[in-house]
């Protein structure tokens, strides 16, 4: 199962189920009981969508998609995560999960612009699977961890690298206004399966910047998501992006980074493909 947010014709958010290129509208249905997805999954309804799923068919084309979940508790974000992205820094790998934070704000859906801020010209992408939690839980033990996961979506964690160079905590580069994506759906975790099982490609304008199976990851999913929840209570709508592998413009030479009239693209297999044109701020 397939299901998005996104804004109607007259601006009205809403969700709905997605089948092929069109979706069906479920919040005509079930907005007085449930506002918007992150309230789907907290009521655990998730599993019941396409049966309430009676509205409007409409074209995908025809919509603005938001990020899945576009009002998270929290985003939780994994520095160093890919075995081949630590060897390319020249870091040892860590012993525990490098975590910072996003803010919604920071985030846009599948086919908006992405924003290059008018403070630096070194605007990087960062390919990733994102987890979205469907269930709370605190200090959940990792052979649970899959409990706890109502899907999957792409994420592209655009990094603004200078000022995530200010100082050790990265959240500087991570948070400028609309600087990274996700989506264009959530795909349910019985329809992805097994993360370590995809695997996942980044382009730009065309072009292979990064290319991974998520096997690769140093800490899979459910360490993540044990370690975690050791720290803070996850709820339902909570976003855990799990890392970007090799390949980033920061570590090529020369430096590559986006500009605007490029296109990027995070594809995972499962899922589909997230994509976003890159324009200059003002």
């Amino acid at each position: 199962m397939r299901v998005c947010s996104y804004l109607m014709a007259d601006g009205t958010p809403s969700y709905g189920v997605v089948d092929g290129t069109t979706l069906i509208d479920a919040g005509a249905e079930l907005r007085a009981r449930f506002s918007d997805l992150r309230a789907v999954l907290a009521a655990d309804a998730l599993a019941n969508l396409p049966e309430k799923a009676a509205g409007d068919r409409i074209e995908l084309s025809g919509v603005t998609l938001l990020p899945p979940v576009p009002n998270p508790d929290k985003i939780i974000c994994i520095g160093l995560n890919y075995m081949t992205h630590i060897k390319e820094t020249g870091r040892d790998a860590p012993a525990k999960p490098s975590i910072f934070t996003r803010y919604p704000s920071s985030m846009v859906g599948h086919d908006v612009d992405l924003i290059r801020p008018k403070a630096s010209d070194w605007f990087d992408f960062e390919g990733e699977l994102a987890v979205v939690i469907g269930k709370a839980g605190r200090a959940i033990p990792a052979a649970r961890a899959y409990e706890h996961v109502a899907g999957y979506s792409c994420f592209n964690d655009g990094s603004v690298r200078d000022f995530q160079r200010h100082t050790t905590q990265f959240w500087a580069g991570k948070n400028f206004d609309r600087s990274g994506s996700m989506g264009p759906w959530l795909v349910s975790a019985d329809a992805f399966g097994d993360p370590a099982a995809q695997s996942m490609t980044t382009t730009l304008n065309g072009e292979v910047m990064q290319s991974t199976p998520i096997s690769d990851l140093a800490f899979d999913v459910p360490a993540l998501i044990e370690y975690i929840s050791t720290v803070t209570e996850l709820l339902p709508g909570d976003i855990i992006a799990t890392g970007t592998p090799s390949g980033v413009g920061l570590f090529r030479e020369p430096k590559l980074f986006m500009k605007a009239g490029d296109r990027v693209e995070v594809e995972i297999s499962g899922i589909g493909v997230l994509s976003n044109a890159i324009v200059d701020e003002g």
